[in-house]
């Protein structure tokens, strides 16, 4: 799979929001005295767990299958993701009534697979490199004719995903601080497109895991660093930054703020218990880097994404058993 020429802009996220509104939700701004009291500050967590597939990626997925033209969309889709961007993939084919092909690296999470399955995708399976997931894709596409829809390089995947922003911003202006989870950079390229209209004054901070922190390595240098081997529970957040997020989220004077396993646990913990909200490890990086930078939130107005929700329930125990609250 190959990144497309055009980089998006503010108007493709609007072209999307409208693009997407028949299928999407338009998820719901979630509050906590407790843990605005535990922070110092005001939050607005926006609750893309609550999306359908359980994920910010069907923002995305559904605005690049529906911007195909008819004879293009016959042909299908093909992706690789390690769950929730090939679920979403997979949804939004199903809503138009095309195929589509989903790549998986080994050692995925089952849950995830599982629903990429349940929404009627072909599943491929490979080793778990990027270089593996990138061949095999080249290959089915090869093989059907189907159009690439890379998980977070792709313009019209970008475009997508910025539309919850969108909406939390124009819900609550006066956000000071933004913060999202930083994978391969879809969410928070997207974001940052929002933000340069609807809020130019507010700061965007994206939560990294510490055994991904490609992202932090590629800002501290300046130029992209991709030579790591991804260790964390944050599945959703191994892979390596895209060009194409880089640039734009330079542009964006973000700032990468990492978090390790742990702290990133005690992050969900937190959620369930105070707000009975259950996300995933990668959604919940963007709590944990709050807490673990109080001072540099305190007496803010705050946005956070809490990106998916997407939990494989048969982990769960074995992995609150390691933490205690904080």
């Amino acid at each position: 799979m190959h990144e497309l020429p055009t980089h998006p802009r503010f108007d493709d996220v609007l072209a999307a929001a409208a693009r997407i509104a028949p299928h999407a939700h338009v998820t719901p701004v979630l509050h906590s005295r407790a843990l605005d009291g535990l922070i110092g500050a005001t939050l607005a967590f926006k609750g893309e767990h609550l999306q359908r597939i359980g994920a910010f990626k069907f923002r995305g997925a559904c605005n690049a299958v529906w911007s195909l033209d008819d004879a293009t969309a016959a042909r299908g889709v093909v992706t690789h993701s390690s769950g929730n961007h090939g679920a979403a993939l997979a949804l939004a084919a199903t809503l138009r009534g095309i195929s589509c092909h989903v790549v998986v690296p080994a050692g995925a999470v089952r849950a995830k697979l599982a629903a990429i399955e349940h929404y009627g995708a072909v599943l491929h399976h490979c080793a778990p490199t990027i270089a593996a997931r990138e061949a095999l894709c080249a290959q089915v596409q090869a093989e059907t004719g189907a159009t690439p829809v890379h998980p977070y390089t792709d313009p019209r995947v970008i475009a997508g995903q910025g539309t919850a922003a969108l909406e939390l911003l124009t819900a609550h202006p006066g956000l000071d601080a933004l913060v999202v989870p930083l994978g391969g950079g879809g969410l928070a390229a997207g974001t940052a497109l929002a933000m340069r209209t609807l809020a130019p004054r507010c700061r965007l901070y994206l939560a990294e895991p510490e055994g991904a922190a490609d992202g932090a390595r590629s800002f501290a240098k300046g130029t992209l660093d991709h030579d790591f081997i991804p260790d964390t529970i944050c599945d959703g957040l191994r892979g390596t930054l895209g060009a194409i997020n880089f640039e734009i989220l330079r542009v964006a004077d973000a700032q990468v703020l990492t978090v390790d396993d742990a702290q990133v646990v005690a992050a969900m913990r937190l959620l369930w218990t105070r707000t009975k909200q259950l996300v995933e490890p990668s959604s919940a990086t963007t709590l944990a880097a709050v807490i673990a930078n109080r001072a540099l939130f305190e007496g803010r107005r705050v946005g956070i994404i809490l990106s998916g929700g997407n939990v494989d329930l048969d982990a769960l125990p074995a992995l609150f058993a390691k933490e205690s609250l904080p």
